[in-house]
């Protein structure tokens, strides 16, 4: 099977990536998947200026899952430019970028920051972020301010956008429409959810900032679902992601609307899931006698 694959105009050599914040900059995992075997890669998410990120504890482990409060922690988007982007510039799979900032001007700066940097193939925004100007309201939250993230990003980028949804909304539907509306070249579906965990011993939240992302296979369903029902909402290129670990994982965001999908939390138990996904597809291709990827895509809508 042709595992080639096109997202907003990059062209992929198969529909497999990492998803942000669980594959680090590429060098941590290059012993056990070189870039070179990769669709694309999704870098550690990035922000104008350094963040340590939130107290410890910051992860505890769920059934089926994780939850993360790792707070963005970053060298901030010039330091990676100067210290880790010379690493990735070495290989021909695509870079993308995941933006975060608290306020609509800063997704700006940066997309103007990253628009003049050689090496950065595609800019994915991450609308979960808090609002400082909306009482820490998430950009997501509201089709509005998530369009003017998306318009403030297009306006100052030639390169892709690609922007990531967030399950934790009324409609993920509308939220997609109003994106793609605002210039959107393609969508991430989905962040994480919220959830928390209680020590009950303790009688206190586990993670010290209370709450975090849910994510694994526990948050698959909900996954496959969104991009079933975005696929539907917006004609957009969608990357599908949320508790994929192996193949017909991947399979099952595929027939539902994703042209791409990115293994996040899989990684973490597995380091060479996303190779073990590609491999994967590659097997039931041929058990299928499907001659392109492709055509996969969005299958289940057609019965």
């Amino acid at each position: 099977m042709d595992l080639t694959t096109e997202i907003a105009g990059l062209r992929l050599r198969n529909p497999v990536m990492p998803a942000s914040g669980t594959f680090g900059y590429g060098p941590e995992y290059e012993e056990l998947v070189g870039p070179e075997r990769l669709g694309a890669l999704v870098v550690k998410g990035l922000t104008l200026e350094p963040r340590p990120g939130n107290p410890p504890p910051r992860t505890v482990e769920t059934p089926s899952g994780m939850l993360n409060a790792i707070g963005l922690q970053n060298p901030g988007a010039r330091a990676f430019i100067a210290d880790k982007l010379p690493y990735l510039r070495r290989f021909d799979t695509p870079v993308i970028v995941n933006l975060n900032a608290s306020r609509v001007e800063e997704y700006g700066e940066l997309a103007a920051l990253f628009d003049a940097t050689e090496g950065v193939a595609a800019l994915e925004v991450n609308i979960s972020c808090p609002n400082v100007r909306h009482g820490g309201m998430a950009f997501s939250a509201e089709p509005r301010l998530a369009a003017a993230v998306t318009a403030q990003v297009r306006a100052a980028t030639r390169k892709p956008v690609i922007v990531k949804l967030s399950p934790n909304v009324t409609s993920i539907a509308d939220l997609a429409r109003a994106v793609a509306d605002a210039g959107a070249d393609a969508l991430s579906v989905i962040n994480t959810l919220v959830g928390m965990a209680i020590d009950v011993e303790r009688r206190r939240p586990v993670l010290a900032n209370v709450t975090g992302g849910l994510s694994g296979p526990a948050i698959r369903p909900v996954a496959v679902r969104c991009v079933w029902e975005v696929y539907r909402a917006a004609k957009l290129p969608i990357v599908g992601m949320g508790g994929i670990t192996d193949a017909r994982d991947a399979l099952e965001f595929i027939l539902a609307g994703a042209t791409a999908v990115a293994v996040g939390t899989a990684t973490f138990v597995a380091p060479r899931a996303c190779l073990e996904v590609i491999a994967g597809l590659a097997a039931y291709g041929e058990r299928h006698g499907v001659a392109r990827v492709g055509d996969l895509v969005g299958a289940a809508h057609r019965g």
